[in-house]
């Protein structure tokens, strides 16, 4: 289902993006707003981008994914941004990026109106973020009177508009500094902002007769290996070796008992790079005279340790471990290739793929739970 959106005529948002363009590679910054042969562009350090591609007659496309905002991938179901996008749009462009989850909007303009996919519960989808100072004349003169005197913004922008940009209009607006007018004028002519230049437009595409739609948002991924988790048993495998490293801990939680008493319980997730606990029923105590986070610190130092001197480079390292103490016992339980009925699951959080990968490939095959196919990125995916 499409849903209309309400920006500028491709026109006037094209203008706007050309013009600050311009501003930005005058002052030396090339890297964020520039304009090429395929269109206008915008790149963040943290790794958000957008384009903005003109095409024939009034047909247009703003496309783009913002590194914290993406329907695409984090609707559950995921939001395919090319369900119902028409034929003419650079599929050869935006179906790979789909693909790679680094498509988080497209938006085209076509019939007089711009359209893109409807999200679940009005989610944003980074678009206004990262076109905001071209969204209305008001944030586009406010940009760029950051750089010098509104009167000069002004009338940078109505010479741009009328194709009669010159290097006079960016001395006036650009009087901290001495810009590079060479540059800002070839990225002026560019655009179609001097007389006789005109905006670069690119051909219609064509749409292909099969991609790949992600059918899984990352969300639902996970929650698929997690349950698949929950539902696996162990494989056998040889019993860990003692270790200096389990007495070490096991004192060390019989002298947190919370009562005093030796009774003192541990529930902990550890992989290569992360590492969680919940409470159990006698969690550790904190002593009054520590600093912030000083059991939790010791805790994992305590339990990586035990980790490392139990691994075996044929069957592996544990992933969850239970340890129950008393004055004068222990037991301990580690789990390998299940979720145990023990761990706390909320639905949200829990082992990353990623480092379940990890820790799957670090094994011999015949010490791999059968859930390991799901941690495979195709999963998520099917043919459309």
């Amino acid at each position: 289902m499409l849903t209309d959106v309400d920006l500028p005529a491709p026109g006037l948002l094209w203008i706007r993006w050309a013009t600050l363009s311009t501003t930005h590679v005058a002052l030396g910054r090339t890297g964020s707003w520039s304009i090429d042969d395929r269109g206008a562009r915008r790149d963040r350090q943290d790794g958000s981008w957008a384009r903005f591609a003109l095409l024939d007659g009034r047909r247009a496309v703003l496309y783009g994914d913002h590194h914290e905002h993406s329907a695409a991938m984090r609707d559950d179901p995921p939001a395919d941004p090319l369900t119902g996008a028409p034929d003419w749009l650079p599929w050869d462009t935006l179906a790979p990026l789909a693909e790679r989850d680094r498509l988080g909007f497209v938006i085209w303009h076509e019939s007089g109106r711009w359209s893109r996919v409807r999200y679940r519960d009005g989610r944003p989808d980074g678009m206004t973020d990262l076109a905001g100072p071209l969204l209305t004349g008001e944030s586009t003169l406010g940009a760029l009177s950051r750089f010098g005197p509104r009167p000069a913004a002004e009338r940078l922008v109505v010479a741009a508009v009328r194709a009669e940009v010159s290097p006079a209009h960016l001395t006036d607006l650009l009087v901290d500094g001495v810009p590079d007018l060479a540059a800002a004028m070839a990225t002026a002519a560019r655009g179609g902002l001097v007389p006789g230049s005109a905006a670069p437009r690119i051909a219609p595409g064509r749409r292909p007769p099969m991609r790949r739609v992600r059918r899984l948002s990352h969300g639902e991924h996970d929650r698929l290996v997690w349950s698949a988790m929950r539902d696996s048993a162990e494989v056998s495998r040889p019993a860990p070796p003692t270790t200096a490293e389990l007495d070490t801990l096991v004192g060390w939680l019989q002298d947190r008992a919370p009562l005093s008493d030796g009774r003192c319980s541990l529930l902990a997730y550890a992989d290569a790079t992360s590492f969680s606990v919940q409470s159990g029923e006698r969690p550790p105590a904190d002593r009054p005279d520590e600093e912030r986070y000083a059991t939790f610190r010791r805790l994992t130092e305590l339990v990586r340790a035990l980790r490392r001197a139990e691994s075996d480079p044929r069957y592996g390292r544990w992933l969850f471990l239970r340890v129950e103490t008393s004055a004068s016992a222990v037991h301990v339980e580690r789990r390998y290739d299940s979720w145990p009925p023990w761990w706390h699951d909320d639905g949200v959080s829990g082992p990353w793929r990623t480092n379940l990968q990890e820790e799957m490939d670090a094994r011999q095959p015949r010490y791999r739970p059968s859930w390991v196919r799901l941690l495979d990125p195709e999963t998520a995916f099917r043919p459309l």
